[in-house]
């Protein structure tokens, strides 16, 4: 069976979309459906069910799932130990992300490590939101992981990534669209659409303060999982929302990204990572480093 196929399997089964599933393998979206489909025809069963809003794996997929996450973890090594030719292997290093942000840096840094730090087997982990970063990198379950400030665990340090400046996404047909900036007041009666409350988004939060510190609560018409969701639907009017610079790249048609009135607002986005770290973790460190340096703080209100 085609490593291709299963390797398509495999990231679609943890992101369960297909944009992102895309994005991970640095393909169009058209060619991981396509794989899929073929996965299906040659197992002989459907392994994802397809709705307009998500995609789930069937009981076929689930009992598939685990081989091929074998399967593609065997191919990986092979790969990796041929290509070191015996030189000493530092170790895995597990580094976790979230959201549309830190998506189009991966396929970088896993290739500079893979050049720079050959003896690291690093491996790609979604987190779905950055909230869940510090928590997770605590207890172990991560070595590295995309996050934002403010640090509040011990034991942990950071360094800045990307300064991600605050935007208004409005539909194209918005009578806000042709703004070149827009006031957090003109928001103060338009339906919001929100990353949900329970999950700890970042963006949500800083959202809901700019509000509160301009006199209102924003009214919520709809609350959805991840960026791409929330920009669609903010495209197709159901209402607003607050995002940030790095989803910029997200091609959503009939959406418009207004900058707010006033100095520019900037949400700090991290990489975390434990004080006492392994040699191995210090070399992926280090490949981001010389890969993306650490920026200036900009001209305007960091939202730490």
């Amino acid at each position: 069976m085609d490593l291709k196929m299963l390797q398509a399997f495999v990231i679609l089964a943890e992101e369960l979309h297909f944009t992102r599933a895309a994005e991970r393998l640095g393909v169009a979206q058209p060619l991981v459906s396509q794989r899929i489909r073929r996965f299906e025809a040659e197992l002989g069963h459907h392994v994802v069910e397809r709705t307009t809003r998500a995609v789930k794996l069937t009981p076929a997929g689930e009992a598939a799932l685990p081989h091929a996450q074998r399967a593609v973890e065997s191919s990986r090594l092979m790969v990796r130990a041929a290509e070191q030719e015996g030189a000493p292997v530092l170790g895995s290093v597990v580094l976790g992300y979230a959201g549309a942000s830190s998506r189009p840096w991966l396929p970088a840094i896993a290739r500079a490590v893979r050049r720079e730090a050959a003896g690291v087997d690093l491996r790609l982990r979604s987190m779905v939101y950055a909230g869940s970063a510090p928590s997770l990198v605590a207890a172990g379950d991560l070595d590295i992981a995309f996050g934002r400030r403010p640090l509040t665990y011990t034991g942990l340090a950071d360094r800045v990534f990307e300064y991600e400046r605050v935007l208004v996404g409005v539909s194209s047909d918005h009578r806000l669209a042709g703004l070149r900036q827009i006031e957090i007041e003109d928001l103060a009666h338009q339906p919001w659409v929100m990353f949900p409350a329970q999950q700890g988004s970042s963006v949500r939060d800083m959202g809901l303060r700019l509000a509160s510190r301009a006199g209102f609560t924003p009214s919520i018409a709809q609350e959805a999982p991840d960026s791409y969701t929330i920009l669609g639907l903010v495209a197709a009017g159901v209402g607003i929302t607050l995002t940030v610079s790095s989803v910029a790249h997200v091609e959503t048609p009939g959406l418009v990204l207004v900058p707010l009135a006033g100095p520019p607002r900037y949400l700090t986005a991290t990489l975390l990572h434990r004080r006492k770290v392994t040699p191995a973790t210090r070399a992926v460190l280090d490949v981001v480093a010389a890969l993306h340096p650490e920026p200036q703080r900009p001209v305007g209100l960091v939202l730490d």
